[in-house]
């Protein structure tokens, strides 16, 4: 039987709980809920409608106030850093002639069915592809060069923020990264087995909630 999805506000309640009982400091960078307005604002600006797993993330937190480690790889964004790295891209791509894939590449380097919804360490963008068809909502990555990567792609926002609450409060990892605690108390993914982050030492995050 296929394992059930939790919603957003799920996943969200669990990860806020397991931050905040061990990770106290991390916590406090998740910003507020999005109001409605801010939503429906960036959906006149954007020309599109946002999913309903990302919608529902952002009114459990409005991305956070800095970038932060405690999803594998990824930071979310703000409504306001949602539209305008999408603007951005979108500015980029035009005056590039990055709107189609180039013979090398499966995919263009910008599409305007990607929505942007988090950013990586290298400032690439994670993406929700909203193109019709078998994978639409799937997650991806389109960085500073190359095509989009849909490689090994999670099939929604949902899935991915179920696989973080999960891990940290029943165990195990999302796929081949395993959750950490830095010396600064710092939620951190890395291989399994991993024991050092630049030269300062990592534990094995607690599993579960008190």
């Amino acid at each position: 039987m296929a394992q059930q999805i939790m919603s957003p506000s799920a996943s969200w309640r669990r990860i806020d709980a397991w931050l905040t009982a061990h990770a106290p400091a991390e916590a406090t960078l998740l910003n507020p809920p999005a109001t409605r307005d801010d939503l429906q604002e960036a959906e006149r600006l954007l020309g599109v409608t946002l999913p309903d797993g990302l919608v529902e993330s952002l009114r459990c937190h409005d991305g956070a106030s800095t970038w932060v480690s405690f999803l594998p790889e990824q930071s979310p964004l703000t409504v306001v850093g949602i539209v305008e790295r999408r603007r951005t891209r979108m500015d980029v791509a035009a005056e590039n002639d990055g709107l189609a894939p180039r013979p090398w590449d499966d995919e263009p380097w910008w599409h305007p069915l990607w929505i942007p919804w988090a950013e990586g360490a290298d400032g690439g963008s994670q993406v929700i592809d909203l193109r019709p068809g078998p994978d639409a909502g799937r997650l991806g990555w389109a960085g500073h060069s190359g095509g989009g990567d849909f490689t090994d792609s999670w099939p929604d926002l949902p899935s991915l923020l179920h696989a973080v609450a999960h891990a940290l409060t029943e165990g195990g990892g999302v796929r081949e990264l395993h959750p950490y605690l830095t010396a600064r108390g710092e939620l951190w993914w890395d291989e399994e087995g991993c024991e050092r982050l630049n030269g300062d030492p990592l534990t094995p995050a607690p599993v579960g909630l008190p």
